[in-house]
């Protein structure tokens, strides 16, 4: 069974920043889409950044500019750099995976806590 694990939270002050790192196991296969979430309290889960087959990276209008996501196909792993913080940006933070063949699955990771306070 595939299971993903964040790490890389904390707590930082507005304008730091912090790299989120989201490591795969259980199986070695390769993932179509790898990306982020976000949810904060009182707020509805937010599509934060993705990284599709062909390296093509979307981010939602709140963190273009600031953050940027990567992955290493060698390690399953997805990364998310983030920049210039702001207290809007707390929120816990999900790595998920998703894989079209044979069947769609996708993957959530347990979450890390971002919190950016002065």
């Amino acid at each position: 069974q595939v299971q993903l694990a964040e790490s890389g939270g904390g707590l930082v002050q507005p304008g730091g920043s912090l790299r989120l790192s989201c490591a795969t196991s259980g199986s070695s296969v390769r993932f179509n889409a790898m990306g982020w979430y976000r949810q904060a309290p009182g707020k509805q889960r937010e599509l934060v950044a993705t990284d599709a087959s062909g390296g093509i990276t979307n981010y939602a209008d709140s963190v273009k500019g600031r953050f940027i996501i990567s992955r290493d196909n060698a390690k399953n792993t997805v990364y998310l750099q983030m920049n210039s913080l702001k207290p809007e940006d707390t929120a816990v933070y999900y790595c998920y995976a998703l894989k079209t063949w044979p069947r769609r699955n996708t993957y959530w990771g347990q979450g890390t806590q971002v919190t950016v306070s002065s």
